[in-house]
């Protein structure tokens, strides 16, 4: 976006505002407005009057959805972009345009939740142009949502030429530490994919088999990879509809020779609960009543041996659960040794979702090259999909 002029210029700027409230309809994690106060204030630095749009929540057509309101997030943005935002009760019309064009370089007007419309789902064009009609520039710096081909998100940008139009700093930094992981990965490069489903992941692993050497598997999902294998995985989590592409993921990481690492042991629980019996067990000899919550002592040390003499990693879904104490080692031991191949030279991307919770959680957000903020779109873009937001801005 540093190659737009933005003095004496009004600027649509879709941000990702969708921020959890708590009864009182107050912002309980402002973690998004934080991150995109850096872009907002680079324009108003530079000149421009902003004209804010983000959606919140999912609201229901018919339904009462004032809980849903934009209004909620100005005391909180106010406050974190230290000067006064307005806000206008809609997304276009007569009300907006009049806002619009009272506005002075400097300040800023938040529009209503854009999914008060279903023209902004839909992507549909006469909503995308009279929201552009606003603003003489456009800058989008929701990378969260630019895996949706939204009216805000995408539609909108066609009607700025590429010298008007262009990606905030979080977006940029989004987009360009994604593309490094898949486009300029330095080698050896490793892909550790976790999480409950097999099937939430397929498509991703798809993906990683074609560019990545090695590719630890932990989560729940590693026992559909042992079920498929004649492994006794006990009450463990598995998808049956998914033992045949389970084998196929094997073999053409076989073929691609893309070393495919599943945990050799497990930490099993009698039940799932925090006060489970626990027992440490071989993977694919899991009896009956015991399931497996994460990744052993065995497999700890293998996945964190392949980690450290990695140069590229790209971590996306936790080894177990835990969010539980007594499951929370096989995450925790990957959050460091990922952060100890940081700091001896390999570039870390920490994929979006839980994976981001357990960094959190170990403390160690600071020790790794880059966090996305991206979840779902994030996900899509290793995944080896075109991010339509993204393309819009490119294109």
């Amino acid at each position: 976006m540093r190659h737009i002029d933005f003095n004496n210029k009004k600027v649509l700027v879709r941000v990702d505002f969708n921020v959890p409230l708590n009864d009182q309809m107050e912002v309980t994690d402002t973690t998004r407005i934080e991150k995109a106060i850096p872009t907002l204030q680079y324009m108003l630095d530079h000149g421009a009057a902003l004209i804010v749009c983000t959606h919140l929540g999912r609201p229901k057509p018919g339904a009462d959805n004032s809980k849903y309101s934009t209004q909620h997030i100005v005391p909180v943005f106010s406050k974190l972009l230290g000067t006064e935002v307005r806000f206008v009760d809609d997304v276009v019309g007569e009300k907006v345009e009049a806002a619009c064009k009272d506005l002075q370089p400097g300040q800023v007007l938040l529009l209503e939740n854009t999914r008060f419309y279903k023209e902004e789902t839909d992507g549909e064009a006469t909503f995308s142009k009279a929201l552009a009609s606003l603003a003489d520039a456009y800058v989008n710096d929701a990378f969260g949502t630019a895996h949706r081909a939204h009216a805000s998100t995408t539609t909108v940008a066609n009607y700025f030429d590429k010298d008007h139009k262009g990606f905030g700093f979080l977006m940029e930094a989004e987009v360009k530490n994604g593309f490094k992981v898949l486009k300029e990965a330095e080698k050896p490069f490793t892909a550790i994919v976790g999480g409950a489903k097999v099937s939430d992941k397929i498509q991703l692993l798809e993906n990683l088999i074609e560019k990545a050497d090695n590719i630890l598997i932990g989560g729940g999902m590693a026992y559909t990879f042992f079920k498929a294998q004649g492994g006794q995985i006990g009450n463990s989590l598995c998808e049956a509809d998914f033992l045949n592409l389970a084998l196929e993921v094997l073999q053409k990481a076989a073929a691609k020779g893309c070393n495919i690492y599943l945990p050799q042991d497990s930490i099993a629980a009698d039940k799932f609960a925090v006060d489970a019996q626990i027992q440490t067990i071989e993977s694919n000899a899991i009896p009956d009543g015991w399931m497996g919550l994460d990744i052993g002592p065995l497999a700890v040390k293998a996945f964190c041996d392949v980690i450290a003499s990695s140069k590229t990693i790209v971590w996306n879904g936790p080894m177990g659960v835990f969010e539980f104490p007594n499951f929370a080692n096989g995450t925790l031991s990957v959050a460091h040794a990922v952060a100890d191949a940081t700091k001896n030279g390999a570039f870390s991307l920490i994929g979006g979702g839980d994976s981001v919770a357990a960094i959190n959680k170990a403390g160690l957000e600071n020790e790794v090259s880059y966090v996305s903020t991206g979840g779902g779109a994030m996900l899509e873009m290793l995944e080896g999909k075109i991010l339509p937001g993204v393309a819009a801005i490119e294109d």
